[in-house]
């Protein structure tokens, strides 16, 4: 099963999430299929700290993907953030 999850970066006390699409049975820092996005918990000033491709985020789920909780709760945060700046 495909699943959309957060793959750990960066360095000790720096946390850095790639958004990925990845099969299941991978490890969580492993191989993948595509990286749809980036999440920066730790990014301050002028830093993006979320970025996310809904067109991608949205073939792989029409596709069969799972996303995981976390994942999801982001995505929520970021259609809030993009639909009043529309």
């Amino acid at each position: 099963m495909v699943v959309i999850r957060l793959s750990r970066g960066g360095s000790k006390k720096r946390p850095f999430f790639n958004i990925v699409a990845a099969d299941s049975r991978n490890p969580r820092d492993g191989r993948f299929l595509e990286r749809v996005g980036f999440y920066n918990p730790v990014a301050s000033g002028n830093a993006e700290s979320l970025r996310l491709a809904f067109d991608r985020l949205d073939h792989w789920v029409k596709n069969g993907a799972q996303v995981s909780p976390t994942v999801a709760r982001l995505v929520k945060q970021a259609q809030q953030a993009a639909t009043p700046a529309a």
